[in-house]
């Protein structure tokens, strides 16, 4: 563990943020941004919802990126240089309707990031959204947690992203909604596969700080994503309101080093930057 002068000189950012311009965030970008500021964040990237679908469940194409951009200039004009701001998105269900994640990605303005997640099971489930996992058996859970790999791994290889995120998210809701201690022990066959294929066209993993809860993923898939030659991750809050901007960032820097890495990632136009830790 190091010693408080060294934690002061961390490089403190947050990759992955939700303003307004997601259908569940509630704060402006420059609200958001102003709150990492008096948390002691040094960099943030706003990256909203850029899903196929509208969250009725009608087939979507376009995106308000005009909305978006006049946020984040307002952002940049309120903060000045008190902190450095980014904007991504975070493309979601790809796997359901590339033909419109394939639009989505045309129509976009220069992006610094773009985190690929997958919220929901598979077809077999009906593209369930995870947060709606209701209490079953754990055989149910197992199921659920199979046929969301088998989405992870369509979009690692569409592969129009830079980091794949939250790679364990149904985790959040069966253990920390239902009560229950699953885990991906038994699928890393399953997660190793992923990571051979983002691995060598330069992608990463997100850590996900998963707002002060077990992050996804945790140590062992890390120390697995290391020793199979992964550098690249990025370390996100997934804040939808302000009291969740930043958390845990220092300490999940300290997991990073636990687990063998020497630097995390921040971005600038999609290119990497890496930050020692």
């Amino acid at each position: 563990m190091r010693n408080r002068q060294d934690i002061d000189k961390m490089y403190l950012a947050d990759y992955h943020i939700h303003s307004t311009g997601s259908p569940d965030g509630r704060y402006t970008m420059r609200e958001m941004a102003e709150e990492a500021i008096r948390k002691g964040m040094q960099e943030i990237c706003i990256t909203d919802h850029l899903d196929t679908f509208y969250w009725d469940g009608r087939p979507r194409s376009d995106y308000d990126w005009a909305g978006a951009l006049a946020q984040f200039r307002e952002a940049q004009e309120a903060c000045g240089d008190r902190i450095v701001l980014k904007l991504g998105a975070e493309m979601g269900e790809v796997t359901q309707a590339f033909d419109r994640a394939e639009i989505l990605r045309r129509h976009c303005p220069p992006l610094d990031f773009v985190i690929g997640s997958v919220h929901t099971a598979d077809a077999k489930h009906n593209w369930l959204d995870l947060y709606y996992i209701e209490p079953h058996d754990t055989a149910y859970y197992l199921d659920i947690i199979d046929g969301y790999l088998g989405e992870l791994e369509k979009l690692a290889r569409w592969g129009h992203f830079d980091v794949l995120g939250h790679l364990t998210l149904p985790l959040r809701y069966i253990n920390e909604n239902l009560g229950q201690r699953m885990s991906f022990d038994g699928y890393m066959d399953r997660v190793e596969e992923i990571f051979r294929i983002i691995i060598p066209k330069g992608m990463g993993i997100e850590v996900n700080t998963n707002r002060g809860n077990d992050p996804l993923p945790g140590p062992a898939i890390l120390r697995r994503y290391r020793a199979m030659g992964g550098e690249i991750v990025t370390l996100g809050s997934d804040a939808h309101i302000k009291e969740h901007v930043g958390c845990m960032i220092r300490e999940r820097q300290e997991l990073l080093r636990s687990c063998g890495f020497t630097y995390f990632t921040t971005y600038t136009g999609r290119k990497p930057v890496f930050r020692p830790l």
